[in-house]
């Protein structure tokens, strides 16, 4: 029988778990400092308000935003925030339909979009029977301005949009970020391109 101490482990070693709850509190603090960083530099999270970009979101939906190397391209949803833009100055959710450039005219009547004298595919787009069309407050056809966007909600009959002389073609500057992903509700979770 060895009765060595230095040999036979003791089962009542406090060294043991104090050990394993400081990995842990280790562990927990370097995972909460890399989502600190991912979500200061790299993603925020957004709540959709209003019902301007139904039948693709809703109210009180989760996106993840990102404007890490971000370029708008037309089809990217996005959040802008244009403080100027009365009644519009609070960050709202729009969907890029032109970029600079770009030659925009929209048949109010029909709701055909057109960039570049080309009808634009928008199976996205949403067109409420009971509600008459919103129209441009400005003359169309529109070329889109240097480092600016023109952006649609989706539910085109409920959406303040590039088409009010207050919102206007939109500075890229203005842009929060792309939406990457709805992440609730959580039956709901969809990934963006």
């Amino acid at each position: 029988m060895n009765n060595n101490p230095q040999t036979r482990k003791d089962t009542n070693d406090p060294d043991g778990i104090i050990g394993a709850i400081y990995e842990i509190c280790e562990m927990i603090g370097i995972v909460s400092i890399v989502v600190m960083i991912l979500f200061a530099f790299v993603t925020r999270i957004s709540i959709v308000t209003g019902e301007s970009m139904e039948q693709t979101l809703f109210q009180d939906d989760y996106l993840v935003i990102s404007d890490l190397f971000y370029e708008p391209s037309q089809g990217d949803i996005v959040i802008i925030h244009k403080i100027d833009a009365m009644p519009y100055s609070e960050p709202i959710v729009k969907r890029v339909i032109a970029v600079a450039g770009d030659k925009v005219d929209i048949d109010s009547a029909t709701g055909t979009v057109y960039v570049n004298d080309k009808p634009i595919t928008e199976d996205y787009a949403y067109f409420d029977p009971t509600h008459p069309p919103i129209y441009p407050e400005y003359d169309m056809p529109i070329i889109v301005p240097e480092n600016e966007v023109f952006v649609l909600g989706d539910n085109r009959d409920h959406s303040g949009d590039s088409r009010q002389i207050e919102l206007g073609t939109i500075d890229e500057r203005c842009i929060v970020g792309k939406a990457i992903a709805r992440i609730f509700p959580l039956q709901e979770v969809t990934f963006f391109k």
